[in-house]
């Protein structure tokens, strides 16, 4: 697809897709810890409730959606909204270091009350704080606005 049939993907589209993720990854990882740990799960004042839950709750998502970014260029939230992540420079796949860097920038993004993700409404490449430390843009087959531009 030709860089003038693409556009940059908006806030809401991305909002939309993320609440995909989050929803497939709750009714895969939710009755696992259950199974593992009982209803006593919900009501637990520990931040992690054991070893299985730091690898069931943070380690396997982050593993499903690099291996996502990598394979398919975007998590299943995403496929949804026909958008894919790429490097913001050439088009191309991610490399491994900008998944894992756009990954651990999430956590950047969402830590000055979400204001590095909010920041997709307002950039003219509609990149958040974790695209921009990851060079990365979030595209799709243009349906409306801006046009995509890669230098390489």
């Amino acid at each position: 697809m030709r860089e003038n049939e693409l556009e940059y993907v908006g806030f809401w589209a991305r909002v939309g897709a993320s609440i995909i993720d989050v929803i497939l990854v709750l009714l895969i990882t939710l009755p696992i810890l259950v199974s593992i740990y009982g209803p006593e799960y919900f009501t637990s004042e520990r931040v992690i409730a054991g070893p299985a839950d730091f690898l069931i709750s943070w380690i396997l998502p982050a593993v499903a959606t690099i291996l996502f970014w990598l394979h398919k260029q975007a998590t299943p939230g995403k496929m949804v909204v026909a958008a894919r992540v790429v490097d913001a420079e050439t088009g191309n796949t991610l490399s491994v270091g900008q998944c894992l860097g756009r990954y651990l920038a999430y956590f950047v993004s969402s830590l000055p009350l979400g204001l590095g993700l909010i920041w997709v409404a307002f950039d003219p490449k509609k990149q958040g704080w974790h695209d921009k430390l990851a060079g990365t843009v979030v595209i799709r087959p243009r349906d409306r606005r801006e046009q995509v531009e890669f230098r390489g």
